[in-house]
């Protein structure tokens, strides 16, 4: 096995040892794309950990995540480190082999991994936002990205595409943030902007109780009504490509939706319970994905 293929091994080690509501290099994807969204991710994985992941205080984050970002512009700021290296997944050097192989072969714009990591410095920086427009702007650097660079990947260069993706990838993105309420609080993190929860008197101390009250039922509905809006405004994505990637977007828009669902169903309890996908929602979603109606 070559280095590069060596890379892109471990690359998929990860993706596959992480579970994820949504697909991850999915065996919908054609083959051929499969290690390189694997690439994408474990790159995106590893600075996610280094924003999120316990035991390390603000000044290291900080530092790991500035390395993340010199090692994309093949600028090493400091010399191999183990403390620098990730607790699991592919060595650094490893991982971006494939990745700057990745972005190589399919010319992709580097300045899409600079928003994935300027989202994820926000996170270490910033716990609350104001308004829906903050909140907005994060998801366009923090999952929006993703969606453009699968389309590139598969040959879209598309404005309209792109459009649709972006509504799509937010509305996974805030779906995520309502289903991870609580485990974000214990972090003291909320994405729920401040103008949503104070029209509806649903002050965050309230969350210190581990049950959703009353107040807090109601403002995640605006949150889920408003989620849905991005879904439908992008669900054009998934008829607007051919091949396994329509049905890989079908699915992906399709959990995301069984998610809200389920939350909405049980008033937003995350406290007692994180709804997540199990084999019965694949197959459903699976069917759906083939059977699927304009």
């Amino acid at each position: 096995m070559s280095s590069i293929e060596d890379a892109y091994a471990a690359c998929r080690r990860l993706a596959k040892s992480h579970y994820e509501n949504f697909p991850v290099a999915s065996r919908l994807l054609p083959a051929r794309l499969r290690p390189h969204v694997a690439a994408i991710y474990a790159f995106a994985r590893i600075a996610d950990d280094f924003a999120d992941e316990p035991g390390r205080d603000t000044e290291e984050r900080l530092r790991l995540l500035t390395d993340w970002r010199a090692r994309l512009h093949s600028r090493p700021v400091t010399p191999p480190d183990p403390r620098s290296s990730p607790d699991e997944g592919p060595p650094p050097g490893l991982l971006f082999d494939a990745l700057h192989d990745t972005i190589e072969r399919f010319d992709l714009p580097v300045e899409l991994f600079d928003d994935l990591l300027d989202a994820f410095t926000q996170d270490v920086t910033k716990t609350s936002y104001q308004t829906w427009d903050e909140v907005l702007d994060y998801c366009r650097r923090s999952a929006n990205p993703v969606g453009r660079l699968v389309l590139r990947l598969s040959g879209y260069r598309s404005d309209d595409l792109d459009r649709a993706s972006d509504a799509v990838c937010t509305a996974l993105q805030l779906t995520n943030f309502w289903q991870d309420l609580a485990i974000d609080w214990s972090r003291g993190r909320l994405y729920v902007p401040e103008e949503t929860w104070r029209r509806y008197a649903a002050n965050p101390e309230m969350l210190n109780h581990e049950h959703i009250t009353r107040e807090w039922a109601a403002a995640l509905g605006d949150c889920a009504d408003h989620t849905r809006r991005l879904f439908a405004a992008g669900r054009s994505v998934c008829d607007g490509v051919s091949g396994r990637l329509r049905l890989e977007l079908r699915a992906t828009w399709l959990g995301g939706v069984r998610i809200l669902d389920r939350l909405q169903a049980a008033g937003f309890d995350v406290h007692r319970a994180r709804p997540k996908l199990g084999a019965s929602d694949a197959l459903v979603i699976g069917c759906k994905a083939l059977f699927w109606a304009r």
